[in-house]
C-alpha cells in the first residue's frame, strides 16, 4: 500500500490567512499524481503535483497542474466539477467503510460527497463547502496552461467524524486529476487502481496517510 506522511504546521490555525499557508508549504516536497491506470483509452497525462500539511484544525493541500487546455464551466457548489479541469481528494476515516470525495475545478468551485460507495452519495451543504478557503491561479505556459489551487479545509467539513486531534492518526485516501469534458479526457491517481474502466470511487485502492506528531 502506498503511504505518505503528512507534516504538522504547528504555527498555523484554521483562521490563518491563506497566503501565509502558501508560504509555509514551500519547504515541503511535491508528490506526483502520475498513475494513468487507463492509459490505453486515455493516453494524455498532464503534469500534476501536490503538497499537503495539517494544522490542529485543518488540512492544507496545494495542487499544481500543467495541461494543454483548461475548462472552468461550473461555478456553483456541488456542480459537475469533474467535467472541468479538476483535482480531487478522497479520504476515509474508518478504513474504507465510508469516505468523503472532495472535488474542485481550477477556479475553486467545490463538490463534496459522503457515503459508503459510488451510488446514493450524500452531497454536503453548500454553506459547508464554502467554509473551505482557496487560492487559485491560472497562467499560460509552454503553449498550454499552468494552474495552482491551494485548499484550506477545516476539519469541520468532515461532519460525520470527530478528527481532533489529528496528530498520530492514520487514514485511507487517494488524490486524483481528471477532466471528463476536456479535449483530451484523462484520469490520473496518486495510488494505483486496478479496474477495467475509469472509477475513482474504489476505497480498496486508497493509500495510507500518516499525520505526523
Amino acid at each position: 500500500m502506498k503511504q505518505l506522511t503528512i507534516p504538522f504546521l504547528k504555527k498555523y490555525k484554521a483562521t490563518t490567512p491563506i497566503a501565509t499557508l502558501a508560504k509555509s508549504l514551500t519547504k515541503f516536497k511535491e508528490t506526483p499524481i502520475d498513475i494513468a491506470a487507463w492509459n490505453e483509452a486515455f493516453p494524455y497525462t498532464p503534469q500534476v503535483n501536490f503538497k499537503i500539511g495539517y494544522t490542529t484544525e485543518s488540512i492544507v493541500i496545494q495542487y499544481v497542474v500543467q495541461e494543454k487546455a483548461i475548462r472552468a464551466v461550473n461555478n456553483q457548489p456541488n456542480g459537475s466539477v469533474w467535467e472541468d479541469s479538476c483535482v480531487e481528494f478522497f479520504v476515509s476515516w474508518d478504513n474504507g467503510v465510508s469516505y468523503y470525495n472532495l472535488e474542485f475545478n481550477c477556479i475553486g468551485t467545490g463538490l463534496i460527497g459522503f457515503g459508503e460507495g459510488r451510488n446514493n452519495r450524500e452531497r454536503l451543504p453548500a454553506d459547508l463547502i464554502k467554509t473551505i478557503a482557496f487560492d487559485a491561479h491560472i497562467a499560460p505556459k509552454d503553449g498550454g496552461f499552468e494552474w495552482s489551487l491551494l485548499l484550506h479545509i477545516p476539519l469541520s467539513v468532515f461532519k460525520y467524524h470527530n478528527l481532533t486531534p489529528l496528530n498520530g492518526r492514520t487514514c485511507r485516501a487517494n488524490f486524483y486529476k481528471c477532466g471528463d469534458q476536456l479535449p483530451e479526457p484523462h484520469f490520473l491517481s496518486w495510488s494505483p487502481i486496478t479496474f477495467h474502466k475509469p472509477n475513482f470511487h474504489l476505497p480498496e485502492f486508497f493509500g495510507e496517510l500518516i499525520f505526523a506528531g
